[in-house]
């Protein structure tokens, strides 16, 4: 089971996530919680994905998200917000965050969103702008290095990531092992100088490698 914990202070937002979720046969969520409860939640019960409320009135979604980024074992943390373009958004993703969800995503995908999650996969809402690309991207310096730096193969894996396949996914896709594309995967965040997949596939992004195939 992939035990997830919603994070929002709208009680219909957490009842409805709570409820979609639940109805998976392989998801269980443990809590739906606000902001003031989260930490002391993800203390007691170990989720894996945690989907994080980015902004809420009683507690700053980004405070929470660095103070969960900083346990020694820290949970998968996806964003909810309502806007596609809101600027908290690139401050989450550099802060580590796995990605971002708009709260109003189609019922029938965030299952398969959160399976994603929990395998070490990319989420970015479908909408994703060039406003978050661009924002994330904006105040890193040097990071984000060039994509010429990677070799045909790299460049391949480099895209199944950031469509958001998880290590095993990629391995079976391209006939390789999960060892093999682990460690193409490990060489693609050093050369573009990156910290994580989620960096990495903005990167991809920007560069236009996804262009034909959204």
């Amino acid at each position: 089971m992939i035990r997830v914990l919603v994070v929002d202070d709208e009680a219909l937002i957490r009842t409805g996530f709570q409820h979609i979720l639940n109805a998976a046969g392989d998801i269980e969520v443990v809590a739906a919680v606000s902001g003031r409860q989260a930490l002391a939640e993800v203390g007691r019960l170990h989720p894996d994905v945690v989907l994080l409320d980015i902004r809420m009135p009683d507690v700053d979604g980004l405070t929470v998200l660095e103070r969960l980024r900083a346990l020694p074992s820290p949970p998968i943390v996806a964003m909810l917000t309502t806007f596609d373009t809101d600027e908290y958004v690139a401050a989450a993703l550099r802060m580590g965050a796995a990605g971002f969800l708009l709260k109003d995503t189609d019922p029938e995908h965030l299952a398969l969103q959160v399976r994603t999650l929990a395998a070490d996969g990319v989420v970015l809402s479908p909408k994703v702008t060039s406003t978050v690309v661009d924002g994330y991207l904006a105040g890193r310096t040097p990071e984000g290095g060039p994509i010429e730096r990677l070799s045909a193969r790299e460049r391949e894996i480099l895209v199944l990531l950031a469509d958001g396949l998880s290590n095993g996914e990629i391995a079976a896709r391209l006939y390789l092992g999960v060892g093999t594309v682990k460690d193409h995967v490990s060489a693609i965040l050093t050369k573009l100088e990156v910290s994580g997949r989620v960096q990495a596939a903005l990167a991809a992004e920007r560069a236009g490698l996804l262009r034909d195939r959204r």
